[in-house]
Order: structure tokens, then C-alpha cells, then sequence
């Protein structure tokens, strides 16, 4: 497993608003924070992990109504 850049180091994308997450390219990892506290928690991906979600989401599996 790599180690993933320094967060400063790393290219986030997010929505425009500024109200939902990030996510980053963190090698062996997806990375993912909020997008309003950039200092705060990150939470690490595997590959396998971010694609099952990827997939969920395209599906409308956490659609609301």
C-alpha cells in the first residue's frame, strides 16, 4: 500500500456550493472530507471500496422517497 500525500499536496474535488464533500486521488485510496473543515478528519478508501459505492450511488441505492 502507498502512502497517501500530505492533504495540502493533493487535488480535492468538490461540488460548487461548498456544503458536501471532497474527494481525492490518494494513490492505493480514495480519499474523502468535508468540504467546509479542511484540517479535519479524512476518511481513506480502498479502491475496491470507493467503486462498490460509486456503483451504489449511480444505482439510486441512497436515493431518498
Amino acid at each position: 500500500m502507498s502512502s497517501p500525500q500530505a492533504p495540502n499536496m493533493l487535488t480535492w474535488y468538490s461540488c460548487n456550493n461548498g456544503n458536501c464533500v471532497e474527494v481525492a486521488d490518494g494513490g492505493d485510496h480514495v480519499l474523502m472530507r468535508d468540504s467546509k473543515d479542511d484540517k479535519g478528519a479524512i476518511l481513506a478508501f480502498s479502491r475496491t471500496e470507493w467503486e462498490f459505492f460509486r456503483d451504489a450511488v449511480k444505482a439510486g441505492e441512497f436515493d431518498i422517497i
